[in-house]
């Protein structure tokens, strides 16, 4: 089964996807948001199906104490949306540091600015997304 996982931001939306073994996670463009949250979700669900997606992961915002604030809502919001459009189920993962993980990743890998602020978003995906991953293999 495919897994899709989603960064959620407010310009870009970084995306990952597993292997069929849902083992490995690998990245996708991010895809760059538009106006319209709809025409947004309904792009998702053109690239779940086209990767015949079976789940979907969105990373969770959580604020560092662990409580949820504006933006956590925002993308309980999104996730509703894409949960009701595409017809899969959608769970959360805390996504707490993995923008700043992705970005320490790819300076560490001497990718330069430019670069890496096209690649963040959908790094910060792959983290999720193997995050998701390691956790169903692994339980506990």
């Amino acid at each position: 089964m495919r897994v899709l996982a989603i960064d959620y931001g407010r310009v870009r939306l970084g995306l990952a996807l597993s292997d069929e073994e849902e083992i490995l996670a690998s990245p996708l463009p991010f895809v760059r948001r538009s106006r319209s949250l709809d025409a947004d979700v309904r792009s998702l669900a053109h690239l779940a199906a086209e990767h015949a997606v079976e789940r979907i992961v969105v990373g969770l915002p959580l604020q560092m104490d662990g409580t949820e604030g504006e933006m956590a809502d925002e993308v309980h919001g999104f996730a509703q949306r894409v949960k009701e459009v595409t017809g899969l189920p959608v769970s959360m993962i805390d996504e707490r540091l993995t923008s700043a993980e992705a970005e320490r990743a790819l300076i560490e890998g001497d990718v330069s600015r430019r670069k890496r602020k096209r690649l963040r978003d959908s790094l910060a995906a792959v983290l999720i997304l193997q995050a998701d991953l390691d956790r169903r293999r692994f339980p506990g």
